[in-house]
């Protein structure tokens, strides 16, 4: 089970969340795109603060709280000329520390930087691929991000997926390794739970009537006699599913592990 102990109990605070739309896996035109969504408890999505732009501006950590959008936790942040932002809380935030943004700022968790002033060989998060853009890489629970080394106006960052990436150095990133990393241990113990996400029940082709899936049909439980498919007959093994002219090819410098 999750622990919760260490949270603020109550609700967020109001100018920072605002309520999402349930789209059960349809588009604009009411098809079905995503399938197995739907249903899920309402909840209101808390605004994170991933650009980190209040540059010199020292904040108190004032509580943090849970986030039913992320696996993640929150740090409700005090800044010192009255405003209240959201941050992801890094390992080791706790009330009643200081943290701040800047060019030049120490190296602590919770504190950002660009990652030209990040000494090498620190964890970071919350990384932004694009100057100004907001961060992209590194938010989920547990998610640590090493910065192995500068070359010209480049950092070479080592993800947890094991793949070797350049990212701009005037690009901000957040000192420390995400927080809740017992997140991955956590066990749902029944299907409720699910259905409490938004997640519908997941039932093979296999099990299905021939005119519902490719591979329904025949009498008990034969084989499909083709390989795996999707309802509409795309195949789901085996394809790779990256664009090979995508442009950002030119910033990796080597792909990920294979497992």
């Amino acid at each position: 089970m999750a622990d919760f102990s260490d949270l603020k109990a109550g609700k967020p605070v109001k100018g920072l969340v605002k309520r999402l739309k349930k789209t059960g896996g349809r588009n604009s035109g009411g098809r079905i795109t995503a399938r197995h969504r739907g249903g899920g408890s309402r909840c209101l999505y808390r605004m994170v603060d991933f650009k980190r732009d209040k540059d010199d501006v020292p904040a108190r950590v004032a509580a943090i709280e849970y986030d039913p959008g992320r696996s993640a936790r929150i740090a409700l942040l005090h800044y010192h000329d009255g405003e209240k932002r959201y941050i992801l809380a890094p390992v080791g935030l706790r009330p009643g520390m200081e943290v701040i943004s800047g060019e030049k700022v120490e190296p602590k968790p919770g504190n950002a930087m660009p990652l030209a002033s990040i000494p090498l060989g620190l964890i970071i998060h919350n990384v932004e691929l694009q100057p100004g853009r907001g961060a992209q890489l590194g938010r989920s629970a547990g998610a640590a991000i090493r910065l192995s080394s500068r070359e010209g106006k480049y950092a070479h960052l080592i993800v947890p997926s094991g793949e070797i990436r350049k990212v701009n150095v005037k690009c901000r990133a957040t000192i420390g390794q995400v927080g809740n990393t017992d997140h991955m241990n956590i066990s749902l113990g029944k299907a409720g739970r699910n259905r409490l996400k938004g997640r519908r029940p997941h039932v093979r082709g296999s099990a299905m009537s021939p005119y519902c899936h490719p591979l329904g049909g025949g009498e008990g439980r034969t084989g499909a006699g083709r390989p795996p498919c999707s309802p509409t007959g795309k195949l789901s093994k085996g394809g790779k599913t990256r664009n090979p002219r995508k442009t950002s090819d030119k910033y990796i410098i080597r792909r990920r592990k294979k497992k």
